[in-house]
């Protein structure tokens, strides 16, 4: 039987991946389930999963959950940390669906319990894969990328990596892509996160609708597979049935194509080299693929494409600085603050601040080091408020 653990279940990526489970309680024991506030969704899972071992990340909801969890025979914890003190047992596969920054530390202390680590939190792999990738080599752990982009490429490459020529990693343009430029001026939050093509949370609709959620998969892309920035292409395919082309130096070029559902890259995440296992039993449906195009994306309505011609990802505080700004601007646009278009061009002017490019250069020694960095970012845009006026 399969052992798996869930960090951030009660989120998009989490609840995909119970979907895919539920079909084969019989086949797999998760062995633990994660969230930060909703311990009252998390019990329901584990209900439904007989899970005996929660992790409730925010301290506060951690001790009201305490006395809710008080004859229900399971047991809490308020980290991985402390769950991993009780549970040493290496296990077969970790799904990371934790968002932001707060998925890297759990991330790098899970890794020597198990045997494959899948991940779809950005942001860790963004500002802090150099230790990730260290650890997982270190402790032998397999590491998949979830995002359906990056889970392309690398079913895609096999072992072919040294022939890679081009990647194209398509955007469907999101909701603003036949917006005319003038519009955006006055672009609310409701149309800004209606994706056309996936059912996301407003976090990430927001960077798919400004194209920072592109941005940030080329750099992720250039660290997961170890490939120069100039390699991975960014091409708008509005149907979002074509997830990633990879072009080789022997002439073959290969695509992937599958419906716009996470439970596909998940469903083979978990169920890898086994044939007894169907996603389910479907055709190829042709209609859906007549029509198919794709388009150069338009750097003006999208100005964020431009930071991956300016800037170098080598693992330096930039990367932090990056995802930081972008998600207290995006926070502000959420609460009403500040208008999509003020949004992107504060980002613009804040990467170009000499009291964050002073660190472009400097590298980050540990993962505290990291979280020590999107601190101080926070506090200097709390400091200079007036800036968003």
């Amino acid at each position: 039987m399969k052992k798996i653990l869930i960090l951030g279940s009660t989120g998009s990526i989490g609840k995909s991946t119970l979907n895919v489970i539920k079909k084969y309680k019989s086949e797999i024991k998760i062995v633990c389930l994660s969230s930060n506030k909703n311990y009252k969704k998390l019990y329901k899972q584990s209900k439904l999963f007989n899970v005996k071992n929660l992790i409730i990340t925010d301290y506060k909801y951690f001790l009201k959950s305490k006395e809710y969890f008080k004859n229900k025979k399971i047991n809490i914890f308020p980290n991985v940390s402390e769950y991993l003190k009780k549970n040493k047992k290496k296990i077969d596969l970790v799904i990371v669906g934790i968002s932001g920054l707060e998925g890297l530390m759990p991330t790098i202390e899970i890794i020597p319990f198990t045997k494959n680590l899948a991940s779809a939190n950005k942001e860790s792999i963004i500002c802090g894969w150099k230790f990730i990738q260290s650890k997982a080599k270190k402790y032998k752990t397999n590491f998949i990328p979830i995002d359906s982009e990056h889970f392309s490429v690398w079913s895609l490459i096999n072992n072919d990596k040294d022939l890679i020529s081009k990647i194209y990693l398509t955007a469907s343009g999101g909701p603003l892509l036949n917006s005319p430029s003038k519009n955006l001026k006055n672009i609310n939050i409701k149309k800004v996160i209606n994706h056309p093509n996936w059912s996301m949370g407003k976090k990430i609709s927001t960077d798919s609708a400004s194209m920072m959620n592109k941005v940030f998969e080329v750099i992720e892309a250039s660290k997961i597979f170890n490939l120069k920035k100039q390699t991975i292409k960014i091409i708008v395919h509005p149907k979002s049935i074509v997830h990633a082309i990879v072009v080789f130096k022997n002439g073959l070029i290969k695509v992937l194509i599958h419906e716009t559902s996470m439970e596909i890259p998940i469903f083979n995440i978990i169920f890898k080299n086994t044939k007894e296992y169907f996603y389910r039993k479907t055709d190829i449906n042709f209609k859906s693929l007549n029509g198919i195009n794709f388009i150069k994306p338009d750097t003006k309505k999208f100005p964020y494409i431009n930071i991956l011609n300016k800037y170098i990802f080598k693992n330096t505080y930039f990367e932090t600085i990056l995802v930081t700004i972008n998600d207290e601007l995006v926070r502000l646009f959420l609460n009403k603050k500040i208008s999509f278009l003020k949004m992107q061009k504060l980002l613009l002017k804040f990467i170009n601040y000499y009291s964050f490019t002073k660190y472009y250069n400097e590298f980050p020694k540990n993962t505290n080091d990291i979280y020590i960095m999107a601190d101080k970012v926070k506090a200097y845009l709390k400091k200079n408020e007036k800036i968003f006026k």
